[in-house]
């Protein structure tokens, strides 16, 4: 699945240029695109937590997305791949959701925190394999191969979903609707149906705005650090861009799989607070060792870093946004409401960070973007009275957050 979310990826540039196309016009395609994305997370949140047909919905989802890819190779008409795009992030953006609601109703409140890990790990591994595989082939038999394999893992999606019996999701679990216990299994009670609240109730939650603004300061500082440190590295004459660019890749996303489990592991014993305490921290250290290993090998240490504070997120956020809105019935679109402040933060990132590079050079540029994220720190130590009820360990005694009050 996560091949099929990505579509064709950071392949597609290579492939437009080789059809002709200019930069400005490949970074007009990607924007839209990103923007589409981004408007539609929660939307597409909030159509999860309606629809009783979630597998249907991931099957759909994957079909359009390799339909998507796939008419690239008919037309590269300016239109054609601005739609292909922006099919591409609607779809993406509602498969993560789905793919949480899916996993919410199976496993409900005890069990989503493991499950969670579990995915995520390999969820990155499947990026790691996925970039991998296309890269060879792409080398090996020309970038529409690139596109071929896209296909060949949404049908594998669609065989992978359509094995998960349909009885064994639970609507409202998956949605939240019901206030279940949220500590191991065997603690558990008999869960209290709800009826779903409204959508005030997410701009109620406290503790979920708290999330949303630390996050989106996170990632207004960490959106275009892998980019402009590979800029850096390759202006500097220290690397080969195709390599370089292969080598963050897999250097990040193998870090994500064993930090995935680790914040798995850790939250069990210690809740999520502290495990995205540590990944805001990361990015301060990041940008002070990106500011000062401008080299081809200083991208083993700022990429570890990358994997360390993305790798504790995947499984911390959706899991807290989760125990955050649990009894509300609006978990999903919460998750796309976290996720469009991502998104936010990430998209400013690169404008903010290109033009201080351009005034003050790469090495302060790095140093400042790092600091946006002791914006995040402040927010979640001078928070942590109303944040510690939701992400404190499971199975301690709590109540459900519904307003941090």
């Amino acid at each position: 699945m996560a091949d099929v979310q990505a579509g064709i990826g950071p392949f597609l540039g290579v492939f437009l240029v080789a059809h002709g196309w200019q930069s400005g016009s490949i970074g007009s395609v990607m924007t839209i695109g990103g923007i589409a994305g981004m408007v539609m997370m929660a939307p597409a949140g909030a159509f999860i937590d309606e629809t009783t047909h979630k597998r249907t919905c991931v099957i759909v989802l994957g079909i359009c997305t390799v339909l998507a890819s796939m008419i690239i190779l008919v037309s590269q008409l300016f239109w054609v791949v601005a739609l292909s795009q922006v099919a591409t992030a609607i779809a993406g953006a509602a498969i993560g959701p789905a793919l949480n609601g899916i996993t919410l109703g199976i496993v409900r409140q005890a069990g989503f925190n493991r499950q969670n890990g579990y995915n995520q790990a390999f969820n990155h591994a499947g990026n790691l394999i996925g970039a991998g595989l296309s890269g060879w082939l792409g080398w090996m038999f020309g970038l529409t191969a690139v596109f071929w394999l896209s296909a060949v893992f949404g049908v594998l999606t669609i065989i992978s979903v359509l094995m998960i019996p349909s009885d064994a999701i639970d609507d409202d679990e998956a949605r939240g609707a019901t206030l279940a216990a949220v500590g191991p299994i065997e603690e558990t009670e008999p869960p209290r149906h709800r009826k779903p609240s409204g959508f005030r109730v997410l701009a109620e939650s406290k503790p979920l705005l708290i999330l949303a603004g630390a996050l989106a300061l996170f990632h207004l500082g960490n959106g275009a650090m892998l980019p402009l440190f590979g800029l850096a590295v390759v202006s500097a004459g220290q690397a080969d861009p195709a390599g370089f660019v292969a080598l963050t890749v897999v250097v990040a996303q193998g870090i994500m799989i064993i930090t995935s489990l680790i914040a798995m592991h850790m939250a069990e014993r210690r809740g999520q607070w502290l495990v995205l305490l540590v990944s805001f921290a990361s990015l301060p250290i990041r940008g002070f060792v990106a500011a000062h290993l401008i080299t081809s090998w200083g991208v083993y240490p700022v990429q570890v870093l990358d994997g360390i504070g993305a790798g504790l997120q995947s499984v911390a956020v959706p899991t807290l946004v989760a125990r955050i809105l649990n009894g509300t019935g609006r978990i999903n679109v919460g998750q796309g409401v976290v996720m469009t402040m991502q998104g936010v933060g990430a998209s400013l990132s690169p404008a903010i960070g290109g033009w201080l590079a351009q005034e003050i050079g790469y090495s302060l540029m790095f140093m400042i973007l790092g600091s946006f994220a002791l914006g995040s720190i402040a927010l979640w130590v001078g928070f942590h009275g109303v944040l510690r009820v939701a992400a404190s360990a499971p199975g301690r005694p709590q109540g459900v957050v519904f307003s941090g009050d």
